[in-house]
């Protein structure tokens, strides 16, 4: 039985994803919009649980668009830290229930558990724009644009955590090549980690953050060569942050894999699991308090 502050939480994850879902839909430089819409809704959201935003902002197709850079005002202006990631527009073909307003309601509810929340490092709470094609590994990506100004401001990034599609639940889970991958779940209901070699260090911080709830299995992946050999597992905004040597693990439900709704009008409100959800947010929080404070080179 779900407790009252778990029935709270999910409530508020539902109210994020019918905001962006359903409110206004489809999250697109087709429609622009709509991107403004959305991103007012998660400043929002951010400045209600008292953090503090700011706007990256930079032009494409004639069109500004925006990242939304978030942190708690205790740790407005570090220039070390941990990111939390997530892009919140879609491809024009979908509302994007899944992909992509889940991961942004995870990361707004996260948000504002770590204002009240006393960590060992600052956190940085990032949503991007155009994760989606046509601006899919362009340097219009969203995500590229933000790694590119924090090389140049000389940021530190400790690691990123990048929530990709964690709203979606199934009897079945699929795999790459074979039908069951040996020691991965047949059902669709745990919370995958993907990594690249360089992130294995500060990816066993974080699950063994994750391995404190009971409610969530989580099952990871560290691959090689930046992920090149199953190119699968560079589909969103943590390559951005591996083609340019920083740390940075994709938490998924293996989209595709598991979703058949990816990039469709299906993709709705309906489908998604906000109990999953709810499990999510307080696996992330227990992450975040596992990982350090790493020693940054003067």
């Amino acid at each position: 039985m779900i407790d009252r502050q778990s029935e709270i939480l999910r409530d508020a994850l539902r109210k994020h994803v019918n905001a962006l879902a359903v409110d206004i839909g489809p999250r697109t430089p087709a429609t622009p919009y709509s991107l403004v819409r959305a991103a007012n809704y998660i400043t929002s959201v951010f400045e209600s649980a008292g953090l503090s935003v700011r706007e990256q902002n930079y032009e494409y197709d004639d069109q500004r668009v925006t990242n939304l850079l978030a942190t708690v005002p205790e740790t407005v202006g570090a220039t070390a830290y941990y990111v939390v990631g997530a892009h919140y527009d879609t491809v024009p073909s979908t509302p994007g229930a899944d992909d992509n307003a889940s991961a942004v309601a995870v990361m707004l509810e996260l948000a504002g558990r770590v204002r009240q929340a006393r960590l060992q490092t600052p956190v940085l709470f990032a949503a991007f724009t155009l994760e989606e094609p046509p601006a899919y590994l362009t340097g219009h990506q969203g995500s590229r644009i933000f790694v590119r100004s924090c090389q140049s401001n000389s940021d530190c990034v400790f690691g990123a955590l990048i929530l990709e599609m964690v709203g979606y639940t199934a009897p079945r889970q699929h795999y790459p090549f074979l039908r069951r991958w040996p020691g991965y779940p047949r059902q669709g209901n745990f919370i995958g980690i993907i990594g690249n070699w360089r992130s294995l260090r500060f990816g066993r911080f974080a699950l063994s953050g994750f391995r404190m709830n009971e409610e969530l299995p989580v099952k990871s992946l560290f691959l090689p060569f930046d992920g090149r050999i199953l190119p699968e597992t560079r589909m969103s905004d943590h390559a951005s942050f591996w083609d340019a040597g920083l740390p940075a693990l994709m938490i998924t439900d293996t989209a595709f894999f598991r979703n058949p709704n990816y990039h469709l009008a299906s993709d709705t409100i309906d489908t998604l699991d906000f109990t999953f959800m709810t499990e999510l947010v307080k696996s992330l929080e227990l992450a975040l308090m596992q990982l350090p404070f790493p020693a940054t080179k003067s």
